[in-house]
């Protein structure tokens, strides 16, 4: 097989994947697909300019040949990179790569000051409540100082507000608002699209099927550099 077969096979696949990654309103060009795709995906922000490169030799190919030749064969070199590019956006890193954490978590009827003295042991800043092993919410040290906030405006006895279970301070808007929840077979590019699209978010929680159940991971904004590490090394 020639390597223009190979290359137009492969500049097709990316068309075709940008096109469902872009999720935008009409027939874009294929440069400027590129374009508008590097603003908000790295492995197209990584080969940008060799994709625009890459569509000028396509069109070459295509419209430069004959039926019985072909006008310009790529080289090896440029064959390979697009089939690369191809590859990654076909199939990106899933979550999966990622080695699991122990989570440290908190069972639903334990108290406040229990969560209270688990963060200051930890160090850990968002501690996800269960109920067996469903995940019923996040406890993070913004909803702790609130309550007990409104509960000291209130007048309450702070030792006794202490002794609340953290099941009663979950708040849903915290969930909706500070939190996504991934499963492992998710990309790690949906990952970084999280915290990309909601400059609020805490952090990206990772369960095995992207519902409430066992989180095996959670990362925050700390860990965008090494999510976008395992993008250029994939």
């Amino acid at each position: 097989m020639s390597n223009a077969i190979d290359f137009i096979s492969a500049y097709n696949t990316i068309d075709s994947r940008m096109r469902s990654i872009y999720r935008g309103k009409g027939n874009l060009q294929f440069s400027d697909l590129v374009r508008r795709c590097a603003e908000f995906n790295n492995t197209v922000r990584k080969y940008e300019d060799d994709l625009l490169l890459c569509a000028r030799l396509r069109n070459v190919i295509v419209h430069e040949s004959k039926r019985d030749r072909i006008i310009a064969e790529p080289c090896a070199e440029i064959t390979q990179l697009i089939c690369h590019v191809a590859e990654l956006l076909s199939q990106p890193p899933k979550l999966s790569v990622l080695k699991e954490k122990n989570v440290t978590g908190i069972e639903a009827d334990a108290t406040l000051a229990d969560a209270v003295t688990r963060i200051a042991q930890t160090n850990y800043s968002n501690l996800p409540v269960y109920r067996g092993e469903r995940m019923i919410g996040i406890l993070n040290n913004r909803r702790i100082v609130r309550v007990m906030g409104q509960a000291l405006e209130r007048g309450e006895d702070m030792d006794e507000f202490l002794m609340t279970p953290c099941a009663d301070v979950l708040h849903e808007e915290d969930m909706n608002r500070f939190y996504r929840v991934l499963g492992r077979n998710d990309t790690v590019q949906e990952a970084i699209d999280a915290f990309e699209d909601n400059r609020k978010l805490l952090a990206v929680v990772i369960t095995e099927n992207g519902h409430s159940g066992k989180i095996v991971n959670l990362l925050t904004s700390a860990d965008i550099p090494m999510l976008i590490r395992i993008l250029e090394e994939s």
